[in-house]
């Protein structure tokens, strides 16, 4: 039961619900509340919370150590994932959610007694065994929901007559958790909402009465519209280096300064800054230009974790594969060859060339710093002491994979250019448990090794190269022998995450596929599933076992 009493929550819900009340009874008799209306003018986004947790939360006894509304504000705190409009409302948007339930639960004693109830469960799990392979729309958490109707069983909302002072009124709630919200008689929509592994939720949108396009309906597709705008403002401050630049002066540059660096016009620097302001990359002073923490982390060259070769790779290649998207998607074929004999009279020399190769190698190593130590702690790998990172590039994820774990030691295995070139991002490579052997994968046998680790591979190979690889590696393992996968893995409907699927929409060899996908196709190769993992990261992760 929720408790709450005090003058101030006796106010505060008649100014949000207007509860009418019948005359006094009796002092042995109850007196009903009839929620009759009710006013919104915050917006709230609430999460999918376990009742549960929501109960241990209010047994805590949390809530009633607050007076009067407050108890109740911090309540229903719980359900806000984020709010649209005034966060400190007068008189607090987490009442909101809970007087809308108020009136929910109440009002459903007139239902029909055949309506199910919505219930969220939310289990936490750590690794995922084969028999488990549930996809969770956060790292280590994994939501089963229930559809159905918005009415909750029925309860009631009684005050007890002999508690009629003030200072000792009471309200008690019996509530069941229900994950649909909102006027029963309004139109419903759905929009897109992005979670934080990236996947799309559908949000139950109310179509106002004049019909007239609510402002944050607009805004989600307004980002979407928007959104190559922004990539391309990102790719051209990048590749002129702005971030650099601000970085090498501290206290900021104006406009015309940064103009001067990147040898640009002021106006086109101008809009550049500012739209770099406006997607939270710059920021500015009395017109005075300077980096944010987001670009000094991951846009300047020299950062531990920078991303601009990454960035650099997606503006020289992607974009222009993305440019012919349709053709892509009439074809179902990649349109790189496309897109690039298009960017260059010479397209040959451009793939063959060194710098082209560099660059490359470039985005992959930045790739690799960044997501290397989420892939190479993700598992206990005590049990292994020598590993070969098959097209481990620059050997910046076998570095992260020594460090990880101090017994073991790391072969890499790449083409013979890239083992070559892998000098110019590591000249100082003193760990001798890293070595490179030079090699290509689908013709040279593989070095011997008690862990085989795929990183960003297995998604850009067709069925057939799929097939020889992982019939290569299952041909040099014994069993015990480990294979580490490290892939965007999809939800196991297909529904997100979206860096994956829009990543597919490269009409690559490959294709994308989800944890439960992949442990099917290693397990036809003799793998075992023993653990998978949702790092949080870029990528994610799944141990296997060698039958």
């Amino acid at each position: 039961m929720i408790t709450c009493s005090g003058e101030r929550t006796k106010l505060t819900l008649q100014c949000l619900t207007h509860i009418i009340s019948k005359p006094p009874c009796s002092p042995d008799e109850e007196v009903d509340y009839q929620l009759i209306d009710f006013y919104e003018e915050t917006k709230v986004k609430f999460a999918d919370l376990s009742e549960n947790m929501l109960w241990e939360y209010i047994n805590s006894g949390e809530p009633m150590d607050k007076a009067g509304g407050y108890g109740i504000q911090a309540l229903g705190g719980m359900f806000v994932e984020y709010v649209h409009g005034d966060f400190l409302n007068v008189v607090g948007f987490p009442l909101n959610h809970f007087c809308k339930q108020l009136d929910l639960i109440y009002n459903s004693s007139t239902s029909s007694s055949d309506q199910e109830n919505s219930t969220v469960w939310l289990s936490h799990n750590g690794n995922h065994a084969i028999s488990n392979l549930t996809q969770p729309s956060s790292a280590n958490h994994t939501h089963h929901i229930q559809s159905s109707p918005s009415a909750s069983p029925v309860h009631k909302v009684k005050r007890k007559s002999s508690e009629t002072e003030l200072n000792e009124s009471s309200m008690t709630l019996v509530n069941r958790l229900s994950k649909h919200t909102g006027d029963k008689d309004s139109a419903n929509t759905t929009l897109p909402l992005m979670t934080s592994r990236g996947q799309v939720k559908e949000l139950n949108v109310t179509e106002p009465e004049d019909g007239e396009p609510k402002k944050e309906d607009l805004q989600r597709i307004c980002d979407l519209l928007d959104g190559f705008r922004a990539s391309k403002a990102l790719f051209t401050a990048s590749k002129m280096c702005v971030f650099d630049v601000l970085h090498s002066r501290p206290g900021g540059l104006e406009a015309a300064q940064v103009a001067q660096e990147i040898k640009a016009s002021l106006k086109g620097t101008e809009c550049l800054l500012e739209a770099c302001v406006s997607l939270g990359l710059l920021r500015s002073k009395e017109r005075m230009y300077e980096n944010t923490d987001l670009s000094t982390r991951f846009l300047l060259s020299d950062a531990p974790f920078s991303l601009r070769s990454q960035i650099l790779h997606y503006n020289d290649t992607v974009w222009p594969i993305f440019s012919h998207l349709e053709s892509g998607v009439l074809e179902g074929v990649s349109q790189r060859d496309k897109a690039l004999s298009q960017t260059s009279k010479d397209q040959d020399t451009l793939r063959s060339s060194q710098d082209s190769k560099l660059r490359f190698m470039n985005a992959m190593h930045n790739i690799a710093k960044v997501t290397g130590k989420a892939i190479a702690t993700a598992f206990d790998l005590s049990s292994f002491r020598t590993a070969c990172d098959l097209g481990g590039c620059t050997g910046a994820m076998a570095d992260e994979f020594t460090k990880a774990h101090p017994g073991l030691s790391v072969t890499v295995f790449d083409l013979p250019t890239v083992v070559q070139l892998r000098e110019h991002f590591q000249p100082l490579h003193t760990d001798n448990r890293v070595s490179f052997v030079a090699g290509d994968f689908f013709k040279d046998d593989l070095p011997k090794a008690d862990l085989y680790i795929l990183a960003r591979i297995l998604h850009d190979c067709s069925d057939e190269k799929l097939d020889i690889l992982l019939s290569k590696i299952a041909d040099a393992c014994t069993p015990g022998c480990g294979l580490l996968l490290s892939e965007i893995f999809l939800d196991e409907d297909r529904k997100g995450p979206s860096r994956g699927l829009l990543q597919a929409l490269g009409m690559g060899e490959g294709k994308q596929r989800s944890a439960t996908e992949y442990s099917l196709l290693l397990k036809s190769h003799g793998f075992m599933t023993a653990h998978v993992r949702y790092t949080g990261n870029l990528l994610d992760a799944m141990l296997c076992i060698k039958a």
